[in-house]
């Protein structure tokens, strides 16, 4: 069964910018999300002429870089778009990688449950981007509540995962403040988070 997906881009040698070590970052197509300020509107846009990679063919291209990888406890970061409605791709491409190589996800978590289930066993670390705690804020956002969104957090956290997440809380002109970046972190805090990207 043909088990290609279209990616965005193929972006190597990054270095503590998409979790640990050395990483090459695989940005898929698609998102649930439709961000006022979507840094990666592509991920949006029609999928036509965009690569299609199997597990296998992408594996083949990223393992140029696996003593970087190895070197450096560093690995593949899966963003988007949205990765996670790719997880039965991350899944497979685990099996091809082996145990050694960190499997990263930078994720609006803002997906059905059995996504994150199917990803549990084979990813390592996740950076989050919670947009904003206030649901209201949120919505005016990204055209969706983040109720599904803390539901899904709250169920990492309690999978013992709370050490292995980032949680991004930006700064977004014209929709939150400073204060409200302050609350969310007071309120990730509370949910037994310990690690913010806070960026204006």
């Amino acid at each position: 069964m043909d088990n290609s997906v279209p990616i965005l881009c193929i972006s190597r040698h990054r270095l503590l910018i998409d979790g640990e070590g050395v990483t090459t970052l695989v940005a898929f197509h698609g998102c649930p999300l439709r961000c006022k300020y979507c840094l990666n509107p592509q991920s949006l846009s029609d999928e036509i002429g965009l690569p299609l990679y199997s597990c296998e063919q992408l594996y083949e291209s990223v393992k140029v870089d696996e003593l970087y990888f190895l070197a450096t406890r560093g690995g593949i970061t899966f963003g988007g778009g949205e990765p996670c409605l790719r997880s039965e791709f991350i899944v497979h491409f685990r099996e091809l990688c082996g145990r050694d190589w960190r499997i990263t996800v930078e994720t609006s978590l803002n997906v059905s449950r059995q996504h994150l289930e199917t990803l549990l066993p084979v990813v390592d670390d996740y950076i989050i981007d919670i947009k904003d705690m206030n649901d209201v804020i949120y919505q005016n956002y990204t055209g969706r509540s983040n109720r599904q969104m803390l539901e899904n957090l709250q169920w990492l956290i309690e999978q013992g995962k709370a050490e292995h997440i980032t949680v991004r809380v930006p700064l977004i002109p014209e929709y939150n403040t400073e204060e409200d970046t302050a609350h969310s972190v007071n309120q990730l805090k509370s949910m037994g988070l310990s690690d913010f990207d806070v960026f204006t």
